[in-house]
């Protein structure tokens, strides 16, 4: 069991943003409150459309780490990810509002962000992801990704502000044991100490997570040196970073000298999930026909859409609509039972207030 949690984070402006003159859209916080620890980072979208961005990245780490702090156990007890999700995302969407308002602001996309958080309490750790950017466990073994980057072929990512936000948001529940640290990034860190095609986290991660077990202090100063010195300075048009790190005092670290700084690529594939969905589709419609039929019920007249037929953009399995149940018929012998149950009823009742009056 670990001593203590330190926690910390820093953001930095990438040379991108300072040639054009531009501020900084991403955001960090990290803190201990109510004895639960978070570190969350967010990063504002980029594109002249995001007119906003930078409010909404701040605003988000600092709501989202306020509420888990505020109601980790209740957030952590819930069974229903997807009610967590939602309320992780109302909660931003209430306080957009108030951005909005605030700044006249016309549209919230313009306050789009991605957000990556991490949040413990004893031995409870819950984190959360949508978007681009990376979130790794560090652990006496090694150095591994728990949420890897949300990105489609063209590079498009997901943010906060989307309708369907929470549908994309990952969240995960477990424990703190074996784990040494947790480490978040935006993409402006990302970039440089992940291989995607190999699902590889260089071992200066481990190394930057570590100084932390210095202190905060210690940790952000040393961690921001190397990230502006390293990663910002080694580009012109590095973008904005950020680091957060969430350290278990007293587990063991892992020796820097085993740990792979090079693998093999995954291996490729041309299957999509899309693919997956528009295939179990007709097997779908055909199971339910048959749960239908077994339950004795008359299955409803619809059009079945051939599989063929079905547009290309259709990304979801549909679930097709339950037959409606036709109201049940009462018998006449029903009927004729049920009234002479009412007269008897009637009978009884009238005996009663006889007796009693007598």
């Amino acid at each position: 069991m670990y001593k203590g949690i330190t926690v910390g984070a820093i953001t930095t402006i990438g040379n991108k943003h300072v040639n054009r003159g531009t501020p900084c859209e991403d955001a960090s916080y990290a803190v201990t409150k109510n004895g639960v620890s978070v570190v969350c980072i967010a990063d504002g979208a980029g594109g002249k459309q995001y007119t906003d961005a930078r409010f909404g990245s701040d605003c988000a780490v600092h709501v989202i780490t306020d509420t888990l702090c505020e109601h980790f156990d209740a957030l952590y007890s819930e069974n229903r990810e997807a009610a967590v999700r939602g309320y992780l995302m109302a909660k931003l969407r209430v306080a957009f509002a108030g951005i909005m308002e605030e700044r006249t602001i016309d549209v919230i996309d313009r306050l789009s962000c991605t957000l990556l958080f991490v949040a413990v309490k004893d031995r409870r750790m819950m984190l959360g992801h949508i978007g681009d950017g990376l979130i790794v466990r560090i652990s006496p073994s090694g150095v591994s990704p728990i949420s890897m980057p949300q990105n489609d072929k063209d590079g498009k990512t997901y943010f906060v502000t989307a309708a369907h936000a929470d549908n994309y948001m990952r969240l995960l529940k477990t424990t703190v044991d074996d784990v040494h640290a947790v480490a978040l990034m935006t993409d402006g860190v990302q970039d440089s100490v992940y291989n995607e095609d190999a699902g590889l986290v260089k071992p200066v991660v481990a190394k930057m997570a570590e100084t932390f077990a210095a202190g905060r202090e210690e940790g952000e100063k040393s961690v921001l040196e190397t990230v502006q010195k390293f990663i910002v300075g080694s580009s012109n048009v590095s973008d904005d970073a950020s680091f957060g790190v969430m350290l278990f005092e007293g587990t063991k670290a892992p020796d820097p000298d085993t740990l792979e700084s090079e693998a093999a690529k995954f291996a490729s594939s041309s299957e999509t999930f899309k693919d997956l969905s528009l295939a179990i589709k007709p097997e779908l419609i055909k199971a339910h026909e048959i749960i239908t039929k077994c339950a004795g019920e008359e299955p409803a007249e619809q059009a079945k859409p051939e599989p063929e037929k079905i547009p290309a953009a259709a990304a979801e399995t549909v679930t097709p609509e339950p037959a409606a149940k036709e109201p049940s018929k009462i018998s006449k012998v029903s009927v004729v039972l049920i009234t002479i149950g009412i007269i008897l009823c009637i009978i009884g009742t009238i005996e009663l207030v006889l007796t009693l009056k007598g």
